[in-house]
């Protein structure tokens, strides 16, 4: 018993031990002392040098991430916009019309990118895409005319100024086969316009090898979808002009009154992917006499990523011609008055020729006074656009802004006036 209460004694002693006690429990709390001032020190030299070394730290990161994305995708892959060595202006193909290339705002259809010509039947959409392609034949470029609708007109190309000897042809039994060719001509870098006539005409080989009257949903649509996805890349590295030429249908389900009446083949990838779209109308006939000679016709651009859009040119059309340049030179000339019209008579730096007809030879034939009225217009027509401001302000007498719902935009059912 006695030996029992000396081992409690003991124990005692040397749980509540003064050294003991000093040496564990206030170390303890030392070293937490001296752990929690270290890190007040160092909150508060982190807090100092943050102001100084954040942006340097940020730079340093947005530098680091562009050098690996370049290793690792290419040099070019990722850059500053206003930095890099790319023209600020987008290089563009001349239409072939004067008034168009003006509506358009940049002077023609732009290089790289995807533009849509569709309108109803014997309105000219091919004879304008084969304007495009005599223009860049002239500044030395090779095209190509992808024929799905078999139906091009050797003499007609000729006509208007195409080289044929130099101009690539394929008529392809697909839709697949069609696309995959532009894709490698595309692709080599070597071709400055291509033009599909049509995308109604580009047919799925699903299509092809089943039987008439079988039901393919959205089997084209997807087709052009999978190919403008492929294309647009390549598009942009080449500097190639892709026109399709479309046509129209038309909708019978339209949801609400004043909705449209027409829409295009092909599916809604081509409105999204087309940087320019060209709405062609017939709106009436040109005749001498009893005879019929041509049609006017009136290009409405609905879609422009590099202009503002809504603008319509109008100009005549030949048959077996195409466009007529002198014809509307003629107009705008005597819109703003740089020629002066007396009865039949036109006068131009003093000389009168009688009948319009006569004054479109004089302009055939005198490349001189044809190219001094074409620099005089372009020069009035920028200069009234410069002079445009919009105006805000109802107060003067000017009509105000009106806001016109979406129900009430028709944009693709233009009525063709017959004249």
């Amino acid at each position: 018993m006695a030996r029992f209460l000396r081992s409690i004694s003991s124990l005692k002693r040397s749980v509540v031990s003064p050294e003991v006690f000093r040496g564990g429990v206030m170390g303890a709390s030392s070293q937490f002392c001296n752990f929690s001032s270290k890190g007040r020190r160092k909150s508060k030299s982190d807090g100092s040098d943050s102001s100084d070394e954040n942006m340097s730290k940020k730079d340093l990161a947005l530098k680091q991430a562009l050098e690996q994305i370049t290793s690792s995708f290419g040099k070019g892959s990722i850059m500053w916009l206003g930095r890099s060595v790319s023209p600020k202006n987008v290089p563009v193909i001349s239409t072939g019309s004067f008034m168009l290339d003006m509506a358009l705002g940049t002077g023609g259809l732009p290089k790289g990118r995807v533009v849509e010509i569709f309108g109803p039947e014997a309105s000219g959409k091919t004879t304008l895409a084969l304007h495009v392609i005599a223009e860049a034949q002239k500044q030395g470029g090779y095209c190509v005319f992808v024929d799905a609708e078999h139906a091009l007109d050797p003499a007609l190309a000729e006509a208007i100024g195409v080289n044929t000897q130099n101009l690539l042809l394929s008529q392809p039994d697909c839709g697949e086969q069609a696309l995959s060719l532009v894709d490698t001509l595309i692709r080599s870098g070597s071709v400055d316009v291509v033009v599909v006539d049509s995308v109604a005409a580009l047919v799925p080989k699903g299509e092809l090898d089943g039987e008439m009257g079988d039901a393919h949903m959205a089997m084209q649509a997807r087709l052009m979808s999978q190919a403008l996805r492929k294309l647009s890349h390549s598009l942009s590295l080449s500097q190639t002009t892709l026109i399709f030429i479309n046509q129209v249908r038309a909708k019978l389900s339209t949801f609400g009154f004043g909705g449209p009446t027409e829409v295009t083949c092909g599916g809604n990838a081509l409105k999204f992917y087309a940087s320019v779209r060209l709405n062609v109308r017939r709106t009436g006939l040109v005749k001498k006499g009893e005879e019929t000679i041509g049609s006017q016709v009136q290009v409405k651009v609905v879609k422009n990523k590099l202009a503002p859009p809504f603008k319509t040119a109008q100009f005549e059309l030949q048959f077996g011609k195409g466009i007529s340049r002198e014809a509307e030179i003629i107009d705008l000339a005597v819109k703003h008055k740089f020629i002066t019209k007396s009865g039949s008579f036109l006068c131009f730096n003093g000389k009168n020729v009688q009948g319009r007809e006569a004054f479109k030879k004089f302009l055939a034939e005198n490349d001189s006074a044809c190219e001094e009225l074409l620099m005089k217009l372009r020069e009035k027509l920028l200069e009234a656009e410069g002079e445009k401001e919009p105006k805000t302000d109802a107060s003067d007498g000017e009509p105000a802004d009106e806001i016109v719902p979406p129900d009430h935009i028709n944009d693709e059912a233009v009525a063709a006036v017959e004249a």
